[in-house]
């Protein structure tokens, strides 16, 4: 086959491609009307609960993000567990200004360095785990924030018959300037349809780091958070553990804020090649078909090969996406970001993807981690300097 033919070829193919992902963005944006127009019915209630938060440096905005969390419309017990792994961790400072802001809340502080396997936010995890002091156990991250209405919703999907815990899609907030809302635009606009797209047609079972609701007898029958010291999607593979045991791993009509800090574009690069470096070696299919999901860059590159159908196709994605845009805003309830942004933030979007194709190690907050079979990881070890 000649260079012209290959060519030609590859034009037609990426023509396709892009058309099949601009109709999935316009089901997407259908779907996430449909999914979130009835709110899971949640009441006040008086179970005590134990918000787990390991925590590592000082974000931006990281005493809002923790206060979010007992600012609830919810009448029993609250511990917020917090961790850090050294004694002049700067979250330490976050912790004090929040036991400022409720003096009348339950705040605890547990600073323990003991090291467990490889994944660090684990290690702080299953440090906090001695310390839990109420049945009902929600972990979730440290650039999470929460409405009022969090706990409710939650304990309300935790009761349905059968499920062993419940997780949270997210959309994104930048609180680091340009880079982080370049950053929060990608969860708003490319991870949340697709992550409630498969979720609503049940063609993915999520566990996310946003939130992982779960009951204390749940946390003990898979082994507690030791089990998951070597494993880098830690979220994932705790939401496989409970699916393994016969229960469910449920995602109701209700969304968290994910706040991005990137400061620049080489943290932000970073971040999101650990994070699609990790969902490829999770569910590798899944993300590899992924890639119908950014019909604006397979558009863009169709030109190279075909101008003209190219340039029409790129218009149509376009569209499909502004769409997908604005659908995802109105559900969050605020403006991710800037609309002329999104053909940037596609377009890193296709460059990510394809660099993590080949992404063996990665950083994770000043560690390099080499990725191992079965979603395991190992740390590299440090070379001594001379």
């Amino acid at each position: 086959m000649g260079f012209v033919a290959i060519i030609n070829v590859m034009g037609w193919v990426l023509l396709g491609l892009s058309v099949l992902g601009t109709l999935y963005m316009i089901a997407a944006a259908f779907t996430m009307r449909r999914f979130f127009a009835h709110p899971v019915p949640a009441g006040r209630r008086s179970e005590g609960v134990t918000l787990l938060k390991p925590l590592h440096g000082a974000e931006p905005r990281l005493v809002d993000n923790l206060a979010s969390f007992l600012e609830q419309d919810h009448d029993g017990p609250i511990q917020l567990l917090c961790g850090v792994q050294r004694a002049d961790d700067p979250a330490i400072a976050a912790v004090a200004a929040l036991k400022v802001r409720f003096p009348q809340a339950r705040i605890d502080l547990v600073v323990d360095p003991t090291p467990h396997g490889a994944n660090g936010k684990v290690a702080n995890l299953i440090n906090l785990e001695p310390h839990i002091a109420h049945d009902v156990i929600v972990l979730s991250d440290s650039d999470m924030a929460a409405r009022p209405d969090y706990l409710a919703g939650l304990l309300s999907a935790l009761d349905r018959p059968g499920v062993g815990a419940v997780t949270l899609a997210y959309y994104g907030r930048g609180d680091g300037g340009f880079w982080s809302r370049v950053g929060a635009a990608g969860l708003s606009w490319q991870f949340l349809p697709g992550a409630v797209f498969g979720v609503a047609h049940r063609l993915a079972r999520p566990c996310m780091g946003s939130t992982i609701a779960m009951r204390r007898p749940m946390l003990a029958a898979i082994g507690g958070f030791r089990a998951f010291a070597d494993v880098l999607a830690d979220d994932y593979a705790i939401g496989e553990a409970i699916a393994a045991r016969g229960a469910l791993v449920t995602v109701p009509p209700m969304l968290v804020t994910h706040a991005s800090a990137e400061r620049n574009f080489g943290e932000l690069w970073r971040h999101e090649l650990r994070w699609g470096a990790t969902v490829r070696d999770v569910v590798p299919g899944a993300y590899m078909l992924g890639v119908i999901g950014m019909p604006l860059p397979l558009a863009l590159c169709d030109i190279v090969c075909q101008p003209r159908w190219g340039l029409a196709a790129a218009a149509f994605a376009l569209v499909s996406r502004l769409g997908v845009a604005y659908v995802a805003d109105r559900r969050a309830g605020t403006r991710t970001a800037s609309l002329w942004l999104l053909p940037i933030r596609d377009c890193l979007t296709f460059a990510v993807f394809v660099a993590s194709l080949g992404v063996r190690s990665v950083d994770w907050r000043g560690a390099t981690l080499k990725m191992e079979k079965h979603g395991r990881i190992a740390a590299e070890p440090e070379i001594p300097l001379p």
